[in-house]
Formats: structure tokens, C-alpha cells, sequence
């Protein structure tokens, strides 16, 4: 049966290929495939379980799915490819997961690469790097052609390690069926996931139970392993589909605080723990804390930290990064929880480059708990994303407050996601912005500016009076581009004087701010924003990952401006 994601990478492939080849109306052809990749990304119920229930008709009910998308994820479920897409790669040789990964590789730089240079992979395109051949094609300088240099080991790094949104539904699909499972009491995803880092290199799954082999059997049996790498009587090793690592430890329920405790924190914080340990003349291990053969603490992590003189420390701080020093004052911070909240303060639609209508991301905000959205439409410089201009603008924000009178529990509030141009102005007049509830900016394009111009770039914008956010300061895509340079500290400090907010881009392949630029924020007393991106109703599930670096950037409530009631959020910004 085909996953989800398997079905959307096809279709973003075919997208993708579609847009390499070119020809009549290929962006829209293009567009339309990257959004019911998007959707079906996105989508809480199997594909192939929905279409086996009620054939392609069932399809068509997706969003986002015409009839003709919709034959073709008929016939990747029946018969694991799309024809077209198998035609496109016999024209187009080309490796589009290494390529399209590449930070500057759009389709048509790809589509001329190929044409001079018959380059079809990262090792081709490596390869011409290196004997100076891409300079001499149009487009590329001796400046450039180093820098994709740089683009190539960005890649190469991030490689190994998935974007946890990536991963996250699988990993808590596991974990729920490992909770299921006859004489298991407790389980969960323990490592760099339960820290909720932004990459995972593997999954390590921890389960208390007084029956192992039960929960083994089921571990390596899953239809996701690919393959058995190794098993023992309380723990097994498994390569699941996609090329992941996974492991279980099954302990006992008296060991469980311990084994959590012993598996969730990074290599450091661990050590540290263990050398406290040893100090107090105790011995620290995943089974518990002795003294001398007698265990003293394990059924609880509380009861191991406590044991060792701390208090009990959230998983996302455990990074060694001074959450001990604190533990020991009994001073750690009651970090923002999860759910907590109350509004979404960028969210696209279709007016731009969303999937769906404002009344379809109000209504899914509201089922998803919130109390308010801000409309964030990309304005009119960014044409590629359907950009609005001046009276586009006022019209949605006349739209969004007629929507908001008539909802009852969920306001929408006008914004804009406003760029930010090269020289720091930004594309819509300030007699226009001032007329929306909230204004966020942020830089999309000239990536490539020295480090002074790019952040007097962003200082202007914080400096303008009618700007409230800088929207994902840092231009990062994980995995894909480093981000711009920029002095974030002095971007902080005017952020702090001009009453502007920084935002979390809670969407998976941004996180931006990173972990310790929110602590930095944090600490100076600049007020954050938890925002989902969301294109499509169901982007609203992201913000658990902006909530989750916020943790990690130690914020709490009182920094985060979207846990305030919508009225008190207004009065709250410049």
C-alpha cells in the first residue's frame, strides 16, 4: 500500500520535471502538482486506505485533487509509478532529489546544466565545479560557480539527518502502536526527538514493560522495516523504509524514569549528569541510580534528578547549555507549553501562494483550537507568489474583517507578509499598512549580500513604524540553505529598542529563529511570535514545532506575544 509520502514526492517530483522541461502554462502545471503534493503531505488519513474504500472519487474530495492529479495518484496506488513522470525521467535523466536540493537550483538552472553540461547528479555537478566549467555557462561567474561549491557541502552535511517534521508523524505513529500493545505501560521516542531538534539522525524508542519479546516481535515485524540489523532479549536494531535507523529498548517499569532520563539528554548533559553522580559517590546508568548494589531511583525521571540534588529538567533543554547550573539553583523556567497558543500570526491563502480560501484557514483554525489568524498574503514584489499590490491589500483587509464579524470564536485580523526590498524599504506604502490590524516584513531575495547590508536590511525594516514582525529574520531552509548573513545580535538590540517582535517560522524546514537566537531574544527581553506559515488548513499541526524551539530557546508564556487574547496582542505591539 502506498504512503502518503510516497505519493507526494512522486507528484513534487513530476512538478518539478514538468517545470525543468518547460513549455505552454508550465507554471501553473507545476504549481498545481507542488500543491497536491503539499495536501497529500499533509493529509491525517492514508491515501491509498481512502481510494481502496471509495475509488478515485474519494480522491477528488481532497483538496487541491482535479481529476487528471487525481489519475495519476490512481495509478501510483495501483501500480507504484505515474506514467508521465516515468516518461519525463527517460527525457530528463536527472537525479531531482540531489539537484532540487541544492539551494539556486531552480528547474530552468537545472534545465541548462543538463542541456551544456549534461550534468544529472551531485556528483556531476560536483565534478564541473571543480574543472571550472560552470563559469562558462550563461548565468555563472568565476564568484558563483564558488559558491554552489559551498551550496554542494551545505548538502552534503545536512544529508544524514531528516527535518523532524519529516519524521514526526511515523515517529508518533510507532509510538502509538507500541502504547497498544498487550503488558506495555509506557512508550516513547526518547533522543533528539523527545529534545525536539530540528534534524534527527535516528529514532531511539523506549518502552516499559515486563514482557519484552511482545514488543520486539511487533518492533521488528512493522511494514515500515526494511530491514532486521540486529536482536537481543531487550533491544532490537531496525533500517526502516526511507533509509533510517531506529532501535527499541524495552525495561523494566522500575527502570523506566531512568532509562528516559539516560536516553533523552545529548552526550554532554548526559556526562555531566554521570560525573554528579560519581561526586555524590552514586552510580548512574539506564537502569537506575545506586548506591553502592542498592538502587536508590529509576522509576521516575523526577526521582533521578532529584536523587542527584536537581530539579527536573524539560527534555528540550538538555542540550549542556548551562539548564544544569540552573537545575541545581532550583531556578528553571516554566518553559511555554504546548497548545498554549491563542492566535496564528502569519497565515497565507489562495490570494497568493495558499491552497485554500481565508473562511477554509479560518474554520480549520478554529477546529484546531485558536482564538484568532492573521492573514499574511505575500505582497506585490513577490509576483512568483502571487504577490497583492495596494488595493489587493485593502480589499482582503476589508474581506478579513467582514469574516471576522461574522464568526462566532475566531477573529481574523488583516496583515501581510510584506517584503522587505535590497535597500531596506519596504513594497507597500505606509498609509496602505497602516491601515491592517498587524504587519509582518521579511527578506526574500538578495540572499547573497555582504553581512553588514543584509542586516541593515532587516534593523530598517525593524525600524520602520508600521512594521510589528520580522518575519523568519534569518532566511534559513534546514538542510537546504544556511540563511543569509546577518548580525543577529544587533538585530536583537534594535529589535528591543523599536518594540518589534521576532517571529519562530514553525514550519519544519524553517524553525527560524533557531534555538539559540530565541534564547538570545529571550534574554535581552525581545518578545517572540509562534507562527504555523500555514498554505493549507492542516499547517496549523506545525506550530507544535515553533512551540517546541521556542522550549528550546527557553521562552517562556510571558515571551511569546500569540499566548495573549487577541485584544491585549494589538495592545501589545508597536
Amino acid at each position: 500500500m502506498a504512503k502518503n509520502s510516497e505519493i507526494s514526492r512522486a507528484l513534487r517530483e513530476l512538478g518539478f520535471l514538468v517545470e525543468v522541461e518547460g513549455g505552454d502554462n508550465v507554471q501553473f502545471k507545476a504549481r498545481a502538482y507542488y500543491k497536491a503534493a503539499d495536501t497529500i503531505a499533509s493529509w491525517t488519513e492514508n491515501v491509498s486506505e481512502l481510494y481502496a474504500k471509495g475509488g478515485i472519487n474519494t480522491l477528488l474530495q481532497i483538496p487541491s485533487i482535479g481529476r487528471a492529479i487525481a489519475a495519476k495518484i490512481e495509478q501510483f496506488i495501483r501500480e507504484g509509478r505515474i506514467g508521465q513522470l516515468e516518461e519525463l525521467k527517460a527525457r530528463i535523466p536527472i537525479n531531482t532529489a540531489e539537484l532540487q536540493g541544492i539551494e539556486g537550483l531552480g528547474p530552468k538552472t537545472i534545465k541548462v546544466l543538463y542541456d551544456k553540461l549534461q550534468i544529472t547528479d551531485l556528483a556531476g555537478l560536483e565534478r564541473s565545479v571543480a574543472e571550472g566549467r560552470l563559469r562558462g555557462v550563461p548565468g555563472f561567474t568565476e564568484r558563483k560557480e564558488k559558491d554552489m561549491l559551498k551550496r554542494i557541502e551545505f548538502f552534503r552535511r545536512g544529508k544524514g539527518r531528516r527535518i523532524i517534521g519529516e519524521v514526526y508523524p511515523l515517529v508518533k505513529q510507532i509510538e502509538a502502536r507500541l502504547l497498544k500493545l498487550a503488558g506495555v505501560k509506557q512508550a516513547v521516542a526518547a533522543g533528539s526527538v523527545r529534545r525536539m531538534r530540528e534534524t534527527i539522525g535516528d529514532i531511539d524508542y523506549l518502552v516499559s514493560s515486563d514482557s519484552p519479546e511482545v514488543a520486539l516481535d511487533f518492533f521488528v515485524k512493522m511494514a515500515e522495516v526494511d530491514e532486521v540489523i540486529a536482536r537481543g532479549p531487550a533491544k532490537a536494531f531496525v533500517k526502516l523504509a526511507g533509509g533510517i535507523d531506529a532501535d527499541l529498548l524495552v525495561v523494566p517499569p522500575e527502570s523506566w524514569g531512568s532509562a528516559l532520563q539516560y536516553f533523552t539528554g545529548n552526550k554532554e548533559h548526559s556526562v555531566a549528569l554521570r560525573r554528579i553522580a560519581i561526586a555524590k559517590s552514586l552510580r548512574l546508568n539506564e537502569w537506575g541510580v545506586y548506591e553502592g548494589d542498592k538502587k536508590i531511583a529509576g522509576e521516575t525521571e523526577e526521582q533521578v534528578y532529584e536523587v542527584l540534588g536537581l530539579q527536573w529538567i524539560p527534555p528540550e533543554m538538555r542540550e549542556d547549555r548551562g539548564e544544569i547550573e540552573l537545575a541545581v539553583q532550583k531556578k528553571i523556567p516554566k518553559l511555554i507549553e504546548y497548545g498554549s497558543l491563542k492566535g496564528d500570526l502569519q497565515v497565507h491563502t489562495e490570494r497568493s501562494d495558499g491552497t485554500a480560501s481565508m473562511e477554509q484557514m479560518a474554520a480549520a483554525a478554529k477546529e484546531f483550537g485558536l482564538e484568532y489568524i492573521a492573514i499574511t498574503d505575500h505582497t506585490k514584489s513577490l509576483a512568483l507568489a502571487g504577490g497583492l499590490d495596494e488595493e489587493e491589500l485593502l480589499d482582503q483587509a476589508s474581506k478579513a474583517g467582514a469574516l471576522s464579524d461574522s464568526l462566532d470564536g475566531m477573529r481574523v485580523l488583516s496583515s501581510a507578509e510584506v517584503n522587505i526590498m535590497k535597500d531596506g524599504s519596504l513594497d507597500i506604502a505606509s498609509n496602505v499598512l497602516d491601515k491592517l490590524d498587524i504587519v509582518g516584513a521579511a527578506i526574500h531575495s538578495n540572499f547573497s549580500l555582504p553581512i553588514e547590508v543584509q542586516t541593515e536590511r532587516l534593523v530598517k525594516a525593524a525600524r520602520n513604524p508600521s512594521v510589528d514582525i520580522l518575519f523568519h529574520p534569518t532566511g534559513r531552509l534546514i538542510n537546504k540553505r544556511e540563511g543569509y548573513p546577518v548580525d543577529i545580535e544587533k538585530v536583537i538590540d534594535v529589535a528591543l529598542d523599536t518594540r518589534t517582535a521576532l517571529e519562530i517560522d514553525a514550519h519544519y524546514d524553517r524553525l527560524d529563529l533557531k534555538d539559540e537566537y530565541a534564547r538570545m531574544a529571550v534574554q535581552k527581553g525581545v518578545k517572540l511570535t509562534i507562527d504555523s506559515d500555514a498554505h493549507h488548513p492542516v499547517h496549523f499541526a506545525y506550530l507544535v514545532f515553533g512551540i517546541a524551539q521556542a522550549r528550546r530557546g527557553w521562552a517562556t508564556a510571558n515571551d511569546v506575544l500569540n499566548t495573549l487574547p487577541a485584544e491585549k496582542l494589538l495592545n501589545a505591539l508597536k
